[in-house]
C-alpha cells in the first residue's frame, strides 16, 4: 500500500515512519521544511509540503497517488491556539480541507487525527458516540476539521487521541514523564494537577492504531488512546517510583492554581473498546510506556 504521512517531522509522524519502515508498504513522509527524521528506512522517502497551501497538497497527492493519507499535521499547542486563533484556523481547519480535497482527487482513504479536547470534560471517559462540546479555540478547530472530514467524498476515518507522550529526535516539546524525571533529578519541587483526568497515550500505540485502520481500511471514528485513566499527579507519582526519585517533591495542585490562556477540559479520557474489538488494538499501560521511554533514553545516550 502507498501511504502519505503529513506532519512527518512531529512525534507521531516519526513513530509512523519508524513502524512503517519495517513493512512492505511504500511511504511518502511529508512535513514543513527539511526532513528531521534520522536514517530514513529504504521504503520511505521524504518531501517538503505546506499543508496550508492547497496547490502544494494537491501536487504531492497527484504525484504519489497514495491509497491512504494519515493526516497528523496540526497546530497542537493549546495556549498558542488560544492566543493566535487565525493561525490555528489555517493550520487545523484550512489545512484539513486541503488534505480532504487532495484525498478525494486520488480516491485515498483519509485518516485524520483529532483530540479529546473536542469535549468539555464534564463526563469522561468518552465513547465515539458522545456529543462534542469544545471549550477552547484548539478544541473548536479540531471539531471543525472533523466536521469537514465527515463530509468528505472519499473513504475517511477520524482518530481521536489523548495526551500523547514519547520521544523522537529534533522535537522541542517535552512530555510529563521527561518533565517529572528532570525536575526531581535536579531536586526541584513541582506542582502537578490532581483534578484533571486523562488516558495518556504512548506515541507508538497511537501510530500502531493509525496503521491498523489503514491496513484494515476501517472507516468511521475511533478512540485510540492509552487504557489507564489517570490524573497528571498519578502519572507523576508513577514516574517518580519507576526512576526511584523523591516523590515528596511532587505537590498536589488544582487546575485553578495555574493561569493559562486556554481552558482545559477537567475529565476526558476515552473508552477504547471499539478499537480493541474492531481493530485488535492493544495499548501499553502507562507504566509500560514509562519503561519504553526509559529504554529509548538509554539508547540515545
Amino acid at each position: 500500500m502507498k501511504i502519505l504521512i503529513t506532519g512527518a517531522n512531529g512525534l507521531l509522524g516519526q513513530k509512523l515512519v519508524r513502524i512503517l519502515g519495517n513493512s512492505k508498504h511504500s511511504i511518502l513522509a511529508s512535513g514543513q521544511g527539511d526532513c528531521r527524521i534520522l536514517n530514513l528506512p529504504d521504503n520511505v522517502s521524504y518531501r517538503s509540503c505546506n499543508v496550508t497551501n492547497e496547490e502544494d497538497v494537491a501536487k504531492i497527492c497527484n504525484d504519489f497517488q497514495p491509497e491512504a493519507v494519515i493526516h497528523t499535521a496540526a497546530m497542537t499547542n493549546v495556549d498558542e491556539c488560544e492566543l493566535n486563533p487565525e493561525q490555528c484556523h489555517v493550520q487545523n481547519v484550512i489545512a484539513t480541507q486541503n488534505v480532504i480535497r487532495a484525498s478525494e482527487m486520488v480516491g485515498a482513504h483519509l485518516i485524520h487525527l483529532s483530540t479529546d479536547f473536542i469535549f468539555d470534560g464534564s463526563s469522561g471517559p468518552y465513547s465515539e458516540m458522545d456529543k462534542p462540546n469544545p471549550i477552547s479555540i484548539y478544541g473548536q478547530s479540531k471539531l471543525d476539521a472533523e466536521t469537514l472530514v465527515q463530509k468528505a467524498k472519499c473513504p475517511w476515518s477520524i482518530v481521536r487521541t489523548v495526551l500523547v507522550y514519547g520521544i523522537a529526535p529534533g522535537l522541542s516539546r517535552s512530555n510529563i514523564i521527561l518533565w517529572v524525571k528532570a525536575s526531581l533529578e535536579h531536586g526541584k519541587e513541582i506542582q502537578v494537577v490532581d483534578d484533571q483526568f486523562r488516558t495518556p497515550t504512548l506515541a507508538e500505540d497511537l501510530a500502531t492504531g493509525c496503521i491498523l485502520i489503514a491496513e484494515k481500511k476501517a472507516k468511521g471514528i475511533f478512540n485510540i488512546s492509552g487504557k489507564d485513566f489517570l490524573t497528571p499527579h498519578e502519572m507523576a507519582i508513577q514516574t517518580a517510583d519507576f526512576f526511584s526519585l523523591n516523590k515528596a517533591l511532587i505537590k498536589q495542585a488544582s487546575a485553578a492554581t495555574f493561569t493559562q490562556p486556554a481552558k482545559r477540559p477537567p475529565r476526558t479520557g476515552f473508552n477504547i473498546s471499539k478499537a480493541v474489538q474492531e481493530l485488535g488494538y492493544n495499548p501499553h499501560s502507562f507504566l509500560e510506556g514509562i519503561k519504553i521511554l526509559a529504554t529509548q533514553l538509554n539508547q540515545a545516550v
